[in-house]
């Protein structure tokens, strides 16, 4: 594929190691979410975004259908379309289906092999389209590769799903301020934001009956025990989701079922029965928080899109 460029910036396997042991010395044992996404973690969120208890992606894909007119007027043509996360290809497609002329695609994704199978997809179905897949941890500090083209109008970064919610605050603002730098004076962000709602709805979201959800938070511990020399008994650690209402954020925990000593890379951890692993947070959001957040990270909410029951706003910041 003339089309197609690879830049391998996963980060190394002591990255992930150092993380993993920082984070279970802490008083809360947690491991951080972007770590779900090996290669098989991120086949089973492929699966959950189809589950009927969860909203997010059908209702996201709803609102990218019925305003794509819309979303492709305020980008423009002649665009480089930066993608955080890229997973499943049905929302880049009908974003790209919709805008004019659009340069170059840019997937950026921590799980290498996932996005790979992912962008040459892309780079097959748009044979005039640059598509330049980038591995590596977006949520951190990292070197874009540089894209120049003469008819290069403008940078765009397409963040779907409730992904920003995973980020604490100040982080969610840190990633706010790094794309704002990447996409530049005129560049702009369409971003997914999951809304405040009945905490029934977001209970179910995340605690589906076929146990998929379920399945996706275990994978952590098998990918550690893989990857890491560890000896997590997966049957001892279960799947629980709650929603914090003072926090207005999902949490999900692994909670040990029993005393038990766990060796990750030779360093012994203990867990209490009852003891939790927190692994992700998953926060809701009001229109103002969306706006708080924005302020001071060198974008402003230009224009926003939601569905009849205001569950879901895709939002574009432009910078200012």
């Amino acid at each position: 594929m003339n089309n197609f460029s690879f830049y391998d910036l996963q980060p190394k396997i002591s990255n992930f190691r150092d993380e993993v042991l920082a984070g279970l010395s802490k008083q809360q044992k947690q491991i951080p979410p972007k770590f779900f996404y090996d290669d098989y973690g991120s086949k089973i969120f492929d699966q959950i975004c189809e589950l009927e208890e969860y909203y997010p992606t059908r209702t996201e894909f709803s609102i990218l259908q019925q305003h794509c007119s819309d979303i492709a007027d305020q980008i423009g043509e002649n665009s480089l379309v930066i993608e955080y996360g890229s997973g499943s290809s049905q929302k880049i497609c009908l974003l790209l289906d919709s805008l004019m002329k659009p340069l170059a695609y840019m997937p950026i994704d921590i799980s290498r092999e996932h996005m790979l199978s992912a962008s040459k997809t892309i780079a097959d179905k748009y044979p005039d389209l640059e598509v330049l897949a980038v591995c590596a941890d977006y949520t951190t500090e990292m070197l874009v590769p540089d894209y120049d083209h003469s008819s290069l109008n403008k940078k765009v970064i397409f963040f779907p799903g409730t992904t920003i919610g995973n980020l604490e605050p100040e982080q969610a603002v840190q990633l706010l301020k790094r794309s704002a730098a990447i996409v530049g004076s005129g560049g702009g962000m369409l971003i997914g934001f999951d809304m405040k709602k009945d905490p029934q709805i977001l209970h179910a979201a995340y605690n589906d009956a076929k146990g998929v959800t379920a399945a996706f938070n275990v994978n952590l511990l098998t990918r550690i025990n893989k990857e890491l020399e560890a000896d997590f008994d997966t049957n001892k650690f279960a799947h629980y989701a709650f929603f914090n209402l003072s926090k207005s954020r999902i949490e999900m925990h692994l909670v040990s079922l029993a005393e038990q000593i766990v060796i990750i890379s030779g360093q012994p951890f203990s867990f209490s029965e009852g003891e939790s692993i927190y692994t992700e947070n998953s926060y809701k959001f009001s229109m103002r928080e969306i706006k708080n957040l924005s302020e001071g990270t060198g974008f402003k909410l230009s224009n926003f899109w939601t569905d009849p029951e205001n569950h879901f706003y895709l939002c574009y910041l432009l910078v200012n």
